[in-house]
């Protein structure tokens, strides 16, 4: 059953996400939401830091005594057309913290602005100069939410098709892998979704890609061809319209002969890992992405030699 909290913070950020104009204002919606999202502090102990990975401004988080740690390349969400490093710097700072790791977040080019495949030239590159620095692909974790998920699948998938290394574990959060929205909880959810009507989706995916684009592969992944793909953790809430983007991915991922665990949170809805502080699903969510990362890395961190306390 949900917590009262969850009630709160659903009905509240329901009135938040009801008056967004991602469909005919993104620029507006993207100076609002780095507004809302970028006053609270990071987890105690982790430091954040920019760097300019191949032209592309990233931002790393380290928790302390973790410099040598593997690596989350994370992907934040935003619907591709707003969100940055500083929006989840908080959210990406409790998953490192949960799994005792460093992060990296690519802060890559947004749309309308720059459309397909600015995103994923981005991610690329930031991902080969990572590689070409010195990281061992099998010490890198990928990840993202929303349309960060979406694009840590396109990354991972062209990886594998230009036969380079891919990370060793994924994980998604609620990822908008279908925006042509022909799942079936686009429907069946969307009296219960408290953020998102799947009327405006369209006009919001048409900010990134054309109409006629939106069943490709590297831009609804699932069409995809799944084979390949390392170990995936997928986390997606019950209430959510983007519910059977994420189940349907993990079927293929199934019938692709990969490792996935899906776990779906009744009463919840896109991305409620964001109010970690706030109500305890988030904390508890944050949790178990840490205990897959450290079972995929073996990092727990009570003993593990990357990552001793400060």
């Amino acid at each position: 059953m949900a917590s009262l909290r969850s009630f709160i913070v659903r009905h509240i950020s329901r009135m938040i996400m009801k008056r967004s104009v991602m469909d005919t204002n993104p620029q507006k919606a993207r100076r609002d939401f780095h507004k809302r999202m970028t006053q609270l502090p990071v987890a105690r102990g982790v430091r954040h830091f920019a760097e300019n990975i191949d032209g592309v401004d990233c931002e790393w988080l380290v928790p302390g005594g973790c410099d040598d740690a593997p690596v989350i390349y994370y992907l934040h969400g935003g619907a591709y057309v707003m969100g940055s490093p500083a929006t989840h710097r908080r959210l990406v700072s409790f998953i490192a913290e949960a799994a005792g790791m460093r992060a990296l977040l690519p802060d890559y080019r947004l749309a309308p602005e720059h459309r397909y495949p600015a995103q994923l030239e981005d991610s690329l590159r930031v991902w080969r100069a990572l590689i070409k620095g010195g990281a061992d692909p099998q010490t890198v974790a990928i990840g993202g939410d929303s349309a960060g998920g979406n694009l840590s699948v396109a990354t991972m998938l062209a990886l594998r098709d230009s036969r380079e290394a891919l990370p060793a574990a994924c994980v998604l959060l609620s990822p908008w892998l279908d925006l042509a929205g022909d799942g079936e909880s686009h429907r069946t959810r969307s009296t219960f979704d408290p953020w998102f009507d799947p009327q405006r989706m369209p006009a919001v995916a048409a900010h990134y890609c054309a109409t006629e684009a939106v069943r490709d592969p590297m831009i609804s992944p699932v069409h995809a061809d799944a084979s390949g793909l390392p170990p995936t953790l997928i986390q997606v809430g019950d209430h959510e319209i983007l519910l059977s983007d994420s189940t349907d991915f993990a079927d293929k991922l199934r019938a692709a002969g990969g490792r996935v665990d899906l776990h779906i949170w009744p009463d919840m809805w896109h991305v409620f890992q964001y109010f970690i502080g706030q109500m305890p699903e988030s904390r508890k969510a944050i949790d178990d992405i840490g205990r897959f990362l450290r079972s995929e890395f073996s990092t727990d961190r009570r003993d593990q030699a990357h990552c001793r306390a400060a």
